[in-house]
């Protein structure tokens, strides 16, 4: 189920990067607010290494005056042998306090597109994101790699503020105001705002060269939001989902929900003098929302055409097609796998909404609404043995020494779900409202990815469902959820224990044990305003 092999040690080699947090006052779209700064960049920077390697980051809590907490989590990433690394507060590790450092330190052991991104609450809807590219075989070939293109929704509201108010009316969104293609956007200020917003800011550029193959990595790095993506006039042809190849297929609009990657080839086959729009829209429809601007633009431009000119072409058509991905059928894997004929044991989840104690709406997983401890991480306990007093709130699985396990998602809330598993790429076997009947589409090659979009439920209540399946080959505590930020905010998480007699042979490395030490000693003298479930 992975992308693993026998790579030569001769070609690793150690990525090292050094890291630091910190906020500013920045206007990415024109629009000033206080946001998270990598090394002084919005987006963070991008890491980069091969196949094999072992990336090595330090990050430095160096925020000051809304002292927070911080974790970076390496989405798709699988951690095999190194689940502490993992970066989820309450989950893996404790945040990294102000002042204080913590290196990272895993194997690429997946390659193609990725990102990285805080745990810690909404944070990295603040800007504590950003992509990687672990390079490695490619099935196709292309001429020109233009590296990552980030699509990102985007408040001009801090991610505290939306949490403060977003529990106390449902539906549980917070606002849209814009759309970013790597950072940048176009915003129209209003005269309420013009002390603090820059019209026309500005948007992100690339250059295509005529009859080239060029490369696109898309992430959505956003929070709430599917994008639907596009190139005025152009081909698409997809080449990965996430961080698995597939057989590549040719499309004009590609979906991603909140954590997906989708590589794309695209022709240059515009004129040598052309300019073009490359775009990505907010699908609306999915969150039952209103953003104040949902399209996100950037431009693309041939060698001889006018780079101060502002494209005039036209956009590409698309529909919410039930708020799915691509179909299962025509997303296969280049590198085929089977799951087992049987599963060693079957979960079912039910995903629901309602009132806790307080009055505030929020999720539940077969009726237990998440919530995290930062000061007490699951997986050393987990590797101590003593799970007994794990609270339920932690909405802890526990699948002891069964080799594969299929999951049942049924999804009773009218929104799209985004359902990310950590430590492994998952078999996706089907989707669809009311009773799964048991059939697996593509059953001796099911698409696989780490991210996958679950339907909303039907108009009439009908319940959509997700069936995925996984072989537990990765000895940790795994956190599975939708990666709507306001949603696992509100509590959609449940956690994978998996192989629990295996975990207990392995050791909190010191850096995370002297980690939660400091910690513990910030969070002795200093008050964490918890609101939410943590994550």
């Amino acid at each position: 189920m992975s992308n693993i092999a026998i790579v030569p040690r001769i070609y690793w080699a150690v990525r090292s990067y050094k890291f630091s947090v910190s906020r500013a006052i920045k206007a990415p779209d024109g629009y000033q607010k206080s946001v998270i700064l990598i090394n002084g960049q919005f987006p963070g920077p991008l890491i980069e290494a091969n196949w094999g390697d072992t990336i090595e980051v330090t990050v430095t809590n160096d925020i000051e005056d809304t002292a927070e907490g911080v974790t970076l989590h390496w989405h798709g990433q699988p951690q095999h042998l190194s689940p502490g690394e993992d970066g989820v507060p309450g989950v893996s590790q404790c945040p990294i306090p102000p002042g204080s450092s913590l290196t990272y330190r895993f194997r690429a052991e997946y390659f193609g597109t990725g990102w990285y991104h805080s745990h810690v609450s909404g944070q990295y809807t603040d800007g504590l994101y950003g992509p990687m590219v672990i390079y490695g075989p490619t099935q196709v070939p292309y001429d020109i790699d233009l590296g990552p293109v980030m699509l990102s929704d985007y408040s001009h509201t801090s991610y505290y503020d939306i949490l403060k108010s977003a529990y106390l009316f449902p539906p549980v969104f917070p606002t849209i105001d814009n759309n970013l293609i790597n950072g940048k956007g176009i915003f129209e200020c209003n005269s309420a705002d013009e002390s603090i917003c820059t019209p026309w800011a500005g948007f992100s550029k690339f250059a295509f060269r005529a009859g080239k193959v060029h490369r696109i990595r898309l992430i959505n790095t956003g929070g709430e939001g599917t994008q639907k993506f596009s190139i005025d006039s152009h081909v698409l042809k997809v080449i990965a989902n996430d961080y698995v190849p597939v057989e590549p297929y040719e499309t004009d609009v590609v979906t991603l929900g909140i954590g997906q990657r989708t590589d794309i080839l695209v022709t240059a086959s515009g004129a040598v003098d052309g300019a073009y729009w490359m775009r990505s829209d907010i699908d609306e429809t999915c969150l039952n929302l209103t953003a104040v601007n949902s399209h996100a633009l950037a431009a693309i431009y041939y060698p001889h055409s006018d780079t101060n000119a502002v494209p005039k072409t036209t956009a590409t058509s698309w529909s919410s097609n039930n708020c799915q991905n691509d179909p299962l059928n025509q997303t296969i894997p280049y590198y085929p796998t089977t799951p087992p004929s049987e599963p060693a044991t079957t979960t079912h989840v039910v995903i629901t909404v309602g009132q806790n104690a307080t009055g505030e709406f929020i999720f539940f997983m077969n009726g237990t609404s998440f919530e995290v401890d930062y000061n007490a991480p699951l997986l050393p306990i987990a590797q101590s043995g003593n799970l007994s007093q794990v609270p339920i709130a932690r909405n802890l699985y526990d699948f002891g020494s069964n080799t594969s396990v299929r999951i049942v998602l049924e999804n009773f809330w009218p929104t799209v779900h985004p359902i990310h598993l950590h430590g492994h790429n998952f078999w996706v076997l089907a989707s669809g409202f009311g009773n799964w009947d048991g059939t697996i589409v593509n059953s001796g090659n099911p698409q696989r990815r780490d991210t996958h979009l679950m339907m909303p439920s039907a108009p009439d209540g009908t319940p959509s469902y997700l069936v995925v399946e996984f072989n537990t080959d990765n000895p940790g505590v795994w956190p599975m959820h939708c990666h709507t930020s306001i949603h696992v905010s509100a509590g959609l998480l449940f956690n994978v224990l998996e192989r629990s007699d295996l975990l207990q042979s392995q050791v909190t490395p010191t850096s995370m044990q002297d980690n939660c030490k400091a910690w513990a000693a910030w969070t002795s003298k200093d008050f964490v305003d918890q609101i939410d479930s943590g994550l």
